[in-house]
């Protein structure tokens, strides 16, 4: 085994590779024409450890791609002697064609990509060394699932007290943080899976070693153990990258850090860019103190500011600013612009949510009405569930838009779980919606089952709940799956007898309840099973406002149909987290509340850290907005089908007021004037009273009609001969509609469907 890279003594062995292949040197003047002094500061500060604060909107992808060019032109070093290193797969394609277009060459070859491709192509490298082939396999998230729930199985735990996805995410952790299962101790396997984790943890990694596979946490964690251990690996890695790359650096967790460290030790000329007010994936491992103490891991490190912002108008940079100079864990810097002219940043309080939504489209159509594009504009929001109330009032008011990041509120899973049980409770015949829940949660009805249901439903021309109620009363399906269908119909019969004896919206929370779809969701640990949860609860509280499931129903039907075929100017919907990275003219950030925005559950799990991270957040919302931003919070927010009322968010004082114009709803100053405690309850009690008219009415309208069906006669008689694929030959002893009474020859007496069975003769 090849002890590591060596570098390249020639560069005819690498033609790609020399450096007297770049631009000529009359030449350099032109990339570095335009750049700014810090900008330019940074380029060429190319001995020893740099550090780059690069505020929002400050041209780092420029700084990081024509330092690059720069270390070629000056003959600083050749490609293969490059490590760049960036987070997302964009971001590096963006780095290689901006680099090809300014050298007029390709950079395929080049060490540059994202940190778990850099790690991989490492590791193939040097494979036998942890164990592996280089033929190894990378597994995805459903391969990982599996495998825990292999594992779980064979230590005989209960995966429905310690879900496979809870398990993973906790081995996960551990991988981020550079730990493998020989630097755990006693102390770190805490209470899940009975205190076995460790163990779990170990048999993980040797179940994918067998399988000549790995996650995409050991394409770090081996390449870090790797260079920890074999010296000589490390070494060949030293001479080979005399120069480091790192973008993004404020999100590196513990693995990656040190990572880079190591590579760092051989030529100490590494150069990261970053922004510590930007740091908002603390809850994905990201360790925001990496950037923090980069001049305590690198002694002698020059720190460069970045500060003069290219997007921004000077309005939104010191709201920005003003913000989040509340941090105290910050290195600070303060952003500028010489742009003249903007608008302050409007801050505004609404009555309630509605309203709020309201007064967003509103001024998205003033704007879009003064030549503005949609797709200049975006809201941002904190928390997934605050969408729905925006896509109804784009959607009613025919508003184009879309959903980055994710699906829209009713194409998400659950939400079209939950319907598709309303659905049938609805519409009996509605067979799509029947074959997505029959099964789902779990109830042990599989695909032959439901081939069976819809090989019966077509053979009598009846829809597959009618199906399953006569397969229920037969002997066709195994005595467990027949008890489980057989109890999720009477679930159904029930449910239908409740619509005229409740609200729909109650209904729909006892349905989701008793269907164990709850459970399955509260059973699920990992990372999204909260957000479903509140996705679910924002679902039932959206049918406070129709009069009947039917209502409802139709009006999801029409929201799914959404300006399918309108062009690309669309209104941008996302969260904050999603929009790191992007800009738009115009940015709205509702919600802006305490206990939402701060979110309190961040500031309950983490403290001040948490609540710094909030407050970064926030400061990277208001710098997505190049023109104008507007803040928005509501006295009142219907969350998860309970009224609550709400202050402003603390983030909304932080905002200098030179720098702000603040603007409420008129109504709330004669709502300021009742007592806080009394007048929240009371206009809950109001919203009550008016959105539950009585008990909901019965289904109705023809889309949501059932037509009766006559009661089916059977072609067979008593006496009959016939031959079943399952249980062979037998004579017909008793008839009941189209079930039959037969006595097989070597099955006895079974209760079957007569479309099932054929006359004997024809067997």
């Amino acid at each position: 085994m090849s002890a590591g890279p060596t570098p390249q003594a020639d560069p005819k062995a690498d033609p790609q590779a020399d450096p007297r292949a770049t631009a000529p040197a009359r030449r350099e003047a032109v990339y570095l024409a335009g750049l700014n002094p810090p900008q330019r500061q940074a380029v060429e500060a190319l001995d020893g450890p740099v550090l780059v604060l690069s505020g929002a909107g400050t041209g780092k992808t420029r700084v990081l791609t024509t330092r690059l060019v720069h270390l070629l032109a000056t003959k600083r070093a050749w490609p293969s002697q490059i490590l760049a290193v960036t987070f997302t797969n964009k971001a590096a394609r963006e780095m290689r064609e901006r680099v090809a277009a300014m050298l007029g060459r390709p950079t395929e070859g080049w060490w540059l990509g994202t940190f778990h491709a850099l790690a991989a192509r490492m590791l193939r490298r040097h494979a036998e060394m942890v164990g592996l082939t280089p033929s190894f396999t990378i597994l995805d998230t459903d391969d990982q699932i599996r495998l825990v729930k292999q594992l779980l199985e064979s230590e005989s735990l209960d995966a429905k007290r310690w879900p496979a996805r809870l398990v993973l995410s906790v081995i996960e952790r551990w991988k981020d943080r550079g730990l493998a299962p020989s630097d755990l101790g006693p102390d770190d396997a805490g209470d899940i899976a009975g205190g076995r984790m460790i163990q779990l943890y170990l048999a993980y990694q040797e179940r994918l070693r067998s399988l000549n596979a790995c996650d995409f946490g050991d394409l770090l964690l081996h390449t870090l153990k790797l260079l920890q251990r074999e010296p000589e690996v490390l070494a060949g890695y030293h001479k080979q990258f005399h120069y480091l790359l790192v973008d993004e650096y404020q999100d590196t967790n513990v693995a990656q850090y040190l990572w880079l460290r190591l590579l760092a030790q051989g030529h100490h000329n590494i150069c990261c860019v970053g922004d510590d007010d930007q740091s908002i994936y603390g809850w994905r491992g990201a360790e925001v103190g990496n950037i923090l103490r980069f001049d305590q891991d690198f002694p002698g490190a020059k720190i460069i500011r970045m500060e003069q912002n290219y997007r921004s108008t000077q309005h939104i940079l010191g709201a920005a600013s003003g913000l989040i100079a509340h941090n105290r864990g910050r290195l600070g810097k303060t952003l500028f612009t010489d742009k003249d002219g903007g608008e302050r940043v409007l801050v505004r309080t609404l009555w309630d949510g509605e309203e709020e939504a309201r007064w967003v489209a509103d001024e998205a159509e003033a704007l879009q009405g003064k030549g503005i594009s949609l797709q200049a504009m975006a809201v941002l929001v904190r928390a997934g569930f605050q969408m729905r109330a925006f896509e109804e009032r784009f959607i009613h008011l025919g508003l184009p838009y879309r959903v980055v990041g994710g699906p829209r509120f009713y194409e998400r899973q659950e939400i079209r779980d939950a319907l598709a049980y309303l659905r049938v409770i609805a519409q009996p015949a509605d067979d799509l919606a029947f074959e997505r829940i029959v099964n789902t949660p779990r109830r042990g009805i599989g695909n032959a089952t439901i081939q069976l249901l819809a090989r019966a439903g077509r053979a009598a021309g009846i829809p597959l709940t009618e199906a399953a109620l006569r397969l229920v009363a037969t002997d066709e399906l195994k005595p467990k799956t027949r008890t489980s269908l057989r109890r999720l119909m009477e679930d159904f019969d029930r449910w239908r007898a409740m619509v005229e004896q409740m609200p729909h919206p109650e209904l729909a929370g006892v349905v989701l309840d008793e269907s164990g779809y709850t459970a399955m969701w509260q059973a699920d640990k990992g990372p999204e099973a909260q957000g479903r949860l509140d996705n679910l609860k924002e679902l039932v509280a959206a049918m406070e406002e129709f009069e009947t499931l039917g209502g409802f129903l139709e009006h999801v039907s029409l929201v799914m149909e959404n300006d399918a075929a309108v062009g690309d100017d669309k209104l941008t919907l996302m969260t904050l987290h999603a929009a790191k990275g992007l800009e738009f003219g115009h940015v709205f950030l509702p919600g802006w509340e305490e206990g939402l925005f701060p979110h309190q559950r961040a500031m309950d799990e983490n403290g001040i850290a948490g609540l710094e991270e909030e407050r970064r957040l926030a400061y990277v919302g208001l710098t997505r907005a190049r023109d104008r931003a507007y803040v928005s919070s509501a006295a009142n927010r219907l969350v998860h089908g309970q009224w609550q009322s709400a202050l402003p968010s603390r983030f909304v004082g932080e905002l200098p007021d030179a720098h702000t114009d603040h603007d409420s709803d008129p109504g709330l100053a004669a709502a300021a004037a009742v007592a806080e405690p009394a007048y929240a309850p009371a206009f809950r009690a109001s919203y009550a009273a008016v959105s539950r008219r009585g008990p909901a009415r019965t289904i109705e309208g023809a889309a949501w009609e059932v037509a009766s069906r006559p009661r089916p006669q059977s072609a067979f008689s008593v006496g009959d001969r016939v031959f079943h694929q399952k249980f062979g030959y037998g004579e017909v002893r008793g008839v009941d509609d189209d079930k039959l009474v037969i006595d097989f020859e070597h099955a006895g007496q079974k209760r079957v469907m007569d479309s099932f069975v054929q006359p004997a003769g024809r067997g």
